[in-house]
């Protein structure tokens, strides 16, 4: 009995382009419209209790503890063990977050992962 390899299938595909562009989106939203801008970031520090103060406390909290880089690691490193779409999928968003949230080394390196994970050995042909 041959176990059959990791192989994505078009739609496979396709949704995970949708959720990377989806998280690399809303993570340039976070990190220039909520993060780097002056004035939000007064009007939050003042304490404004908005779904984007929200979010910019959160996420900053998150990545001032590399929580994005090392969950994106942690997923690829359980992605090469035993490949699967739903941590592919997780962790395409955590990477995505995590480059553009300032986690840039622990999430190359768990891209760097996922690419390897793609790298099996070819069937073998009768």
């Amino acid at each position: 009995m041959t176990k059959k390899p990791f192989r994505l299938s078009p739609y496979q595909v396709q949704f995970l382009i949708v959720v990377g562009f989806a998280s690399v989106g809303y993570a340039l939203y976070l990190r220039y419209l909520a993060i780097e801008l002056s004035q939000v970031a007064l009007t939050c520090d003042a304490g404004l209790q908005t779904m984007i103060c929200k979010a910019r406390s959160v996420s900053t909290v998150l990545f001032k503890n590399s929580v994005f880089g090392i969950v994106a690691l942690v997923v690829a490193t359980l992605n090469l063990m035993r490949p699967s779409i739903v941590l592919l999928t997780v962790g395409i968003i955590a990477a995505g977050l995590g480059i553009v949230l300032y986690n840039v080394v622990l999430s190359g390196l768990a891209i760097g992962l996922f690419i390897l994970g793609f790298a099996r050995p070819a069937p073998a042909t009768a």
